[in-house]
């Protein structure tokens, strides 16, 4: 049935959920899965509640970026590798984490995304609730999304 699932995750408690289960549809139906972790921009300024709050350069960015995509991957590479699953990972930076969800899916031929209702907000965190309702209006993939 499914062969390659998307695992798109933010590193928060509910992706990491969805993460879980999709790892462990995965093995279930004898598939491989991909993990994306979808990045914003550098920008010079940090904003926090919208006001600058300090200036970030893009090698700082992206040592962050790094280590985000890191945390955010490690409960996927954990599951994974529990259930003997095939797993790999990658990070992709985008101002529309939808659009980048639905090209990644698109290129790396998946068959099923599997992702959170809805995450949190931030430069830590980008995956967000109305990013799960684009990706389900707009995705030609199959979408099942986990509460």
């Amino acid at each position: 049935m499914f062969k390659h699932l998307l695992l798109p995750t933010d590193g928060s408690p509910r992706s990491a959920r969805a993460v879980t289960s999709g790892v462990a549809l995965a093995k279930l139906a004898g598939a491989r899965v991909t993990g994306l972790f979808v990045a914003p921009p550098a920008t010079p300024l940090v904003f926090e509640h919208f006001v600058p709050v300090r200036y970030m350069t893009p090698e700082d960015h992206a040592e962050l970026i790094k280590h985000e995509a890191q945390r955010a991957f490690a409960v996927l590479e954990q599951s994974a590798a529990q259930a003997g699953v095939p797993c790999q990972t990658i990070v992709v930076t985008s101002d529309f984490p939808a659009e980048a969800i639905i090209d990644a899916a698109s290129k790396r031929r998946c068959d099923l995304i599997v992702m959170a209702s809805h995450g949190r907000r931030g430069l830590s965190a980008v995956l967000l609730g109305s990013e799960t309702q684009k990706v389900l209006t707009h995705s030609k993939v199959p979408v099942l999304v986990h509460r």
